[in-house]
């Protein structure tokens, strides 16, 4: 099953697709430090330039099964405003304009959960039925499908072969104790020292001020900002104080023995943007940890600077996430065969998001 990943980021999906048996023949990733991460997983079949340029150059006429991707999701963020006016928003119309170009017999788009009540997410899903697919779409936890952190995504599954469905959850979760086993409580180095980096490679730790090791200290295993400010308001920001709701997970910490209660994200070094803290050390989770979390494998190849590396880390789909996905689908196009007669959705006036509860 020949595979292209748009918007490939380092290559969390493209890897969870290769583990449930799809061979990738084309990637497009327009940040050269986030293809050269992809290239030294996954090959040289990467290229590393902006789809938008590519697609209105001539396109991509590569043949492919499936096709999978994550368009921009900056304008569709809630920590991002999103923005109604974002150009990220309409990116998903180059991912359209490949999945017809390619002959794709299927496609995922993954993103954040506004997609799909946003007009854009409609418009994919209306794009979709009149090319021939067939679609389900939902809103789904990654920590029910093995992912040990609560990563709510949606997700839109098209087939041209006919009715298609989400996959089903599994039944255990992977607790945080279960990702981050082996890793060494303290840090092991203080700075990026080798490129391409591996996973121990990126045990890096931070120089906190004093007042910052204070408030980590403050913090108990599932507390945050609300017990900085209950047990030390000197050391609390303003900010914060005068902030009565919201934002739960600020300088939150880990706990060990369920999945993380947060997303982890491109800033997931600092605690004061997130629940962030390590479980029972006074910091926050490394690198390595983040990458863990996230379920890449110790021996995943990243390039970039500490930052940059982060960035990847915090936009990827978990590859244990994608292969769910990956396996579903594999097993949807093994049951038709290519050359089954392709059956077309029954058109509408309207075709509504399928409704999937997040705890789905």
């Amino acid at each position: 099953m020949r595979l292209i990943d748009l918007f490939a980021g380092a290559g969390g999906m493209t890897l969870g697709f290769v583990r449930a048996g799809f061979k990738p023949v084309l990637a497009v990733e327009k940040e050269a430090d986030f293809a050269a991460t992809y290239a030294a997983n996954f090959g040289p079949h990467v290229v590393a330039d902006d789809i938008a340029k590519i697609v209105d150059s001539g396109g991509i006429h590569t043949p492919a099964d499936v096709v999978i991707g994550g368009p921009p999701c900056q304008g569709f963020s809630n920590l991002t405003g999103n923005r109604a006016q974002d150009p990220r928003r309409a990116m998903w119309r180059f991912f359209m304009d490949v999945v017809e170009s390619s002959g794709a017999r299927a496609f995922v788009v993954e993103n954040v959960p506004n997609l799909l009540k946003s007009p854009e997410g409609q418009a994919i899903l209306a794009r979709a039925e009149e090319l021939g697919f067939h679609t389900a779409s939902g809103v789904l936890m990654a920590s029910r499908y093995g992912v040990p952190q609560n990563r709510k995504r949606t997700i839109i599954i098209g087939s041209r072969l006919g009715p298609v469905t989400l996959p089903e959850p599994i039944a255990e979760k992977t607790t945080v104790r279960e990702a981050l086993r082996g890793i060494p409580l303290k840090p092991t180095h203080m700075a990026l020292e080798v490129q391409p980096a591996r996973g121990p490679d990126l045990h890096i730790g931070r120089n906190p001020t004093p007042t910052s090791l204070a408030r980590y200290k403050l913090i108990p295993e599932g507390g945050n900002r609300f017990d900085l400010q209950r047990k030390a308001p000197h050391l609390t920001p303003g900010c914060w104080i005068r902030k009565t709701e919201g934002g739960t997970d600020l300088f939150g910490r880990l706990e060990w023995d369920i999945p993380a209660r947060c997303t982890i994200r491109c800033e997931f070094y600092k605690p004061e943007k997130g629940r962030y803290l390590h479980p029972s050390e006074h910091r926050p989770i490394t690198h390595w940890e983040a990458a863990r979390l996230q379920t890449f494998p110790d021996d995943f190849l990243w390039h970039g600077t500490k930052i940059r590396i982060a960035v990847q880390i915090g936009n990827a789909v978990p590859p244990v996430f994608g292969e769910a996905i990956g396996r579903h689908l594999m097993r949807h196009l093994k049951t038709r065969p290519a050359k089954a007669k392709v059956t077309k959705p029954a058109a509408t006036k309207k075709r509504p998001a399928k409704k999937v509860s997040a705890k789905a």
